[in-house]
């Protein structure tokens, strides 16, 4: 059996030879870690809601003011219906208000802006007779479907 394994009732100290003594004169060296740290305390400022002031507070009136402020905004940025004219209006009706059965694949889908008042004029007649060429072929269409 081997001796390695067994206890020791007598363990080593330190501290007995030449100049270990008083452990605190082997070194006046000290580490960054033994100083203390955090020896002050940060108080609460007043515009980081302490509990008293959250009490205090009226929520629903700051909701409703921010949300007026957020409509008005809102408002700001759209134009009024009551400035625009009825032939603005008029002018290109939108593309989710055209039937799919008036849309041609090699249409352009956007409106350019820099057109003269002249080709306004134009398109207006174009218009009416494409629209009076649409009922033709409706009509047309209705009839074919009668006869059979």
């Amino acid at each position: 059996m081997t001796t390695a394994a067994r206890p020791t009732f007598e363990p080593a100290r330190g501290g007995r030879g030449k100049g270990e003594g008083d452990l605190s004169q082997l070194s006046k060296q000290y580490s960054s870690r033994d100083l203390p740290s955090h020896t002050k305390i940060k108080y609460r400022q007043a515009t980081q809601d302490a509990p008293e002031e959250v009490r205090n507070r009226d929520f629903r009136r700051e909701l409703e003011e921010r949300e007026r402020v957020a409509a008005r905004e809102k408002n700001r940025d759209r134009p009024t219906r009551e400035h625009t004219t009825s032939s603005s209006v008029s002018k290109k009706p939108r593309l989710d208000q055209i039937p799919a059965a008036n849309l041609d694949a090699d249409d352009p889908l956007t409106d350019e802006d820099d057109e003269d008042e002249d080709l306004e004029d134009s398109d207006d007649d174009d218009t009416a007779a494409l629209l009076a060429e649409l009922e033709k072929i409706k009509k047309e269409r209705a009839e074919e479907q009668a006869r059979r």
